[in-house]
């Protein structure tokens, strides 16, 4: 999973500075595993039920169990998803909370930052 410094102010609200290069790209790359309606409708689900199995995902996404799996691991490789458990060859899946926080307070849904983005650069000073 990715790590990303912990933001110190949103980045997208009203009067945030500059941000690093490395801390913009960083966020985006989790804004961009969103970008399509089949990976929200996962994420939908997930935080719905707390834990979803592939398998529990294909028929009401529509989608096969190679391209939901596609999109799982997208998911996951942004660090907005990890495997909760396996059973056999069923492999579960939830969100990581923390993940989903900081994404909120990047845009300036939230308070406070709750999680850690990291990159390779120091986080934007306040």
């Amino acid at each position: 999973m990715k790590k990303l410094r912990v933001l110190e102010q949103p980045c997208c609200a009203p009067g945030a500075p500059p941000l690093p290069r490395k801390s913009a790209e960083a966020i985006a790359e989790r804004f961009k595993a969103l970008a399509d309606p089949a990976r929200v409708s996962i994420v939908n689900r997930i935080a719905g039920q707390g834990e979803v199995c592939t398998c529990q995902l294909t028929g009401p996404i529509g989608l096969s169990q190679p391209t939901v799996s596609h999109h799982l691991r997208v998911l996951k490789e942004a660090g907005l998803i990890e495997v909760a458990r396996r059973r056999g060859t069923w492999t579960f899946y939830r969100l990581v909370p923390s993940a989903m926080e900081q994404l909120a307070f990047a845009i300036g849904g939230s308070l406070e930052p709750g999680g850690v983005l990291v990159t390779d650069e120091p986080a934007a000073a306040v």
